[in-house]
């Protein structure tokens, strides 16, 4: 039983570290509408945020153009939105889904022998998660996904069609209703330079605002339902990436696993050392790219000790739980001196130099390195 549930799972972990050095390739010709197009501007231009309307418009628009995506509504919000998840994968596997779907549930409910589970590892795919604007302050978050979904279903590079062949990636937006206020509001000023953050009207969930990451062991909301019926029912991917954005964290560009200690004792060793290696390994991606100011361990606050988050709930399906917080504002950022972090240690091996960092593109480089690598 360990020795299938490992070999599926370093499957996962192998592919969403190589899901994508997105940014830096030259796109395909093929006529997938860039955000550009749509937008007038770029993912992670200056003083440019989307809002929702407008993107359930693009992503139906990659779902109509690219045989690589395929758009599924999975309900309706507490403002009465419909929130969307991409499936993103080559044209054949997307003409097969319902039988990875099957292989993942089977493998994951670990009802079979070992024998089983092997021939199913070698017929599956991965299927990994990857979710955008749970905290729709945290700007990049949202980003990140669009363009994640944009590069994944426009790119022609040996890497991306590998991904797509080995990959069943499932794109879920966390939050529709906090995506609209929070672009309107940002977006109102019409002259781009005098954006900036104002106070809220409301809070961008109507009913828990900011702890609507905290409702994944009650599911009283319907956007939580909407997503734990994809993670823990139809597909229970192997590994669940959350993306968030840092508000508080200073020095560094981003925070990630390894988590600090503790994490639950009742976790499975392997689940444990999986995240771990996950973890790892998207460090060692951003280092080879000369990206620096990634921290871990007790660099942060973060664990596997509560139980109520969205990847943190994940753990208790054997589902590699990602959390990552990484700086971003569209109106720019300052990486601040830290001189506690100016030297390498295990904390944080390639520190990043104090530096103001316009609007959101180095957290969406980033970001996106994560997502589609």
């Amino acid at each position: 039983m360990i020795k299938r549930k490992r070999r599926i799972v370093e499957r996962a972990y192998l592919w969403v570290v190589l899901l994508l050095p997105l940014i830096n390739f030259t796109l395909s010709a093929q006529r997938v509408p860039t955000p550009k197009e749509h937008w007038g501007f770029n993912i992670g231009d200056d003083y440019c945020l989307t809002n929702y309307r407008d993107s359930e418009q693009y992503f139906k628009k990659l779902a109509e153009n690219s045989p690589r995506v395929k758009m599924v509504d999975i309900g309706e919000t507490e403002e009465g939105r419909r929130q969307y998840m991409l499936i993103v994968s080559s044209p054949e596997n997307l003409a097969n889904l319902e039988e990875y779907r099957t292989i993942s549930q089977t493998m994951a409910r670990a009802e079979i022998d070992q024998e089983e589970a092997l021939n199913l590892s070698r017929e599956g795919k991965a299927v990994v998660w990857i979710d955008g604007g749970i905290h729709s302050t945290e700007t990049v978050s949202i980003h990140q996904l669009i363009e994640t979904a944009y590069q994944l279903a426009s790119r022609e590079d040996r890497e991306t069609l590998e991904i797509l062949d080995k990959v069943v990636v499932l794109l879920v937006h966390a939050n529709p209703d906090g995506h609209e206020l929070v672009g309107d509001l940002y977006m109102a000023n019409p002259v781009p330079e005098k954006r900036t953050w104002t106070p809220l009207p409301k809070m961008y969930h109507k009913y828990v605002g900011h702890d609507n990451n905290r409702d994944f062991f009650m599911f009283a909301m319907k956007e939580t339902e909407n997503m734990v019926h994809i993670m823990f029912h139809d597909w229970i991917p192997q590994i669940v990436y959350n993306h968030h954005q840092s508000g508080s964290l200073k020095g560094i560009v981003l925070a990630g696993a390894p988590y600090r200690d503790p994490f639950n004792y009742v976790f499975d060793p392997l689940l444990v050392t999986s995240i771990d290696a996950v973890g790892a390994a998207m460090q060692n991606r951003l280092n080879r790219e000369g990206k620096p100011g990634y921290t871990q361990r007790d660099g942060s606050p973060f664990s596997a000790w509560y139980n109520g988050g969205l990847r943190t709930s994940c753990y208790f399906h054997n589902i590699i739980g990602i959390l990552t917080e990484i700086i971003g504002h569209p109106s720019g950022h300052e990486v601040s001196l830290v001189k506690e972090r100016l030297v390498p240690k295990s904390i944080t091996p390639n520190p990043v130099l104090p530096r103001i960092v316009a609007s959101t593109k180095i957290g969406l480089q980033d970001s996106t390195t994560f997502s589609g690598k």
